[in-house]
């Protein structure tokens, strides 16, 4: 069976924050923009624990102004 790419989660967390850090936003303006009652959900995005469902991906996309492939990062299949 033929190898599908991944998303690499960590990578794409280190990209979620320097894209972050590069606009000037705190955790905190992410809370806020996406109306989240707590910031464990974007502190655990950063960490590459879990990956932004697809409706705020879109949304960090806007925020960051880049298209959702620039923040995900693929492992290609071997």
């Amino acid at each position: 069976m033929e190898q599908m790419p991944t998303i690499n989660m960590v990578k794409t967390g280190e990209n979620i924050l320097k894209l972050r850090l590069k606009h000037g936003l705190s955790v905190k303006d992410l809370q806020d923009i996406f109306g989240f009652a707590i910031p464990q959900a974007i502190y655990k995005w950063q960490q590459g624990t879990t990956l932004p469902s697809v409706d705020n991906l879109l949304v960090l996309a806007n925020v960051f102004h880049v298209h959702i492939e620039d923040m995900l990062v693929v492992d290609e299949a071997v």
